[in-house]
């Protein structure tokens, strides 16, 4: 499919051809978002929001290699080049290169399916290939309420089961609401584990978010055992918890460090409108619920409805109306020179794909993909120059060059 011209484009499913109309395509300088915001805040720098748009010069393919998955979460590249891939309600499995099914993985922890709970992330450890180790995290029922846990497995010789699982963390306190999760964890160079947490949402709960004391609307910072990472921003700081790295998230889905720089990007959902893309620095506050760029569903101010605040971080970039930023991925392939160091953000209730140019830590374009193909883009990852992506429909999207 070529996603630069504005035709009809057709894809091969499940034997049948179908045809997928595009929106017409914007100015290359025209911002992409046309849309009204849902409040008529002012961004804080210039380019903080809509900046202007762009079109990729190189013609893209997309292809859908599996249809039959049922409401995939997250996707990782295994060695052989296959992917592993959650399911909400509670199962992996294994996908060969070109998408076939491989292999089910039962045998998992029970999980909340309700709301945004299930079976969500998933992400290998560094040293997979030798210790065949997954890290993953669900929604866990308690007594009272559901808690964001995180457990890790040993993958199995006949990959039909993970062995010796553990719990390593469970994200408190517990929460009787089924919302806003987080869940993404990320490796860093030493091979600790970043972890979102949402702040699940409720009015009575989100202003966790701000308290160190609490794991939720976090970042956090654990070792592979679920320990607090030594010497963390606040390490021995009192009525404070030792592994948090950063505070004030509301419902950071998308989480990934850029690899040429180092630097560990979140995204996450505002209420109506004010999504962002930050990027999470030690110690540092983000703000929610006290300072955001959007509103209450009902259209009420959020708190004091303020957007700027001392000792809170700014977003690099955000979105009103909402986009719903379901993941990100950074593209660091040669197949298209041009997205190189471009961020990709997963749209939900935006129904595309985003393609952010970065330069110098800063947005200075944006593009739109695969619009009008109403789908709901859970996860991403970048393989071999390809983009790949799991959709709330049941499908793997391959993206690549023509």
């Amino acid at each position: 499919m070529n996603l630069l011209n504005n035709k009809t484009l057709g894809v091969a499913l499940a034997g049948l051809s179908m045809s997928l109309a595009f929106a017409n395509p914007v100015s290359a300088q025209s911002p992409v978002e046309t849309n009204k915001p849902s409040a008529d805040y002012k961004p804080a720098f210039e380019g903080q929001t809509r900046i202007a748009g762009v079109k990729s010069k190189t013609a893209i393919d997309v292809s859908v290699l599996n249809d039959k998955l049922e409401n995939p979460w997250a996707i990782s590249v295994l060695p052989n080049g296959g992917f592993l891939i959650t399911q909400k309600r509670g199962t992996m499995v294994i996908l060969s290169a070109d998408g076939k099914l491989s292999k089910m993985i039962a045998g998992l922890p029970k999980v909340d399916p309700s709301g945004q709970g299930g079976l969500l992330d998933v992400t290998l450890d560094p040293d997979f290939a030798k210790n065949r180790m997954v890290y993953y995290a669900y929604s866990e029922p308690q007594d009272k309420g559901v808690l964001l846990a995180i457990a890790k497995g040993k993958l199995s010789a006949s990959e039909t089961a993970l062995e010796n699982q553990t719990v390593i963390y469970r994200a408190t306190p517990s929460y009787t609401g089924k919302l806003q999760y987080g869940s993404r964890i990320v490796f860093d160079k030493n091979g600790n584990l970043f972890v979102s947490t949402g702040e699940r949402s409720g009015s009575d709960i989100r202003m966790q978010a701000q308290s160190l004391n609490s794991s939720l609307g976090k970042i956090l910072h654990l070792t592979k055992e679920g320990k607090p990472v030594p010497n963390g921003p606040f390490a021995g700081k009192a009525d404070a918890r030792p592994e948090i790295y950063a505070l004030g998230l509301r419902n950071p889905d998308g989480l990934a460090i850029n690899p040429q720089t180092g630097d560990l990007w979140e995204a996450e959902f505002g209420p109506k409108g004010g999504d962002e893309v930050n990027i999470i620095k030690p110690g540092k506050n983000y703000g929610w619920p006290v300072i955001t760029y959007g509103t209450e569903y009902s259209g009420q101010k959020v708190g004091d409805g303020i957007q700027q605040k001392e000792g809170m971080e700014q977003p690099v970039y955000f979105w009103n109306p909402s986009i719903s930023p379901g993941c990100i991925a950074f593209y660091n392939g040669s197949a298209i020179a041009e997205w190189k160091g471009n961020l990709f953000v997963g749209g939900l209730g935006g129904s595309h794909i985003i393609r952010l140019v970065i330069k110098d830590n800063k947005v200075v374009g944006e593009e739109r993909l695969l619009e009008g193909m109403g789908e709901r883009f859970r996860d991403m990852v970048e393989k071999d120059g390809a983009l790949y992506t799991v959709t709330d429909n049941g499908k793997l999207y391959k993206i690549a060059k023509k």
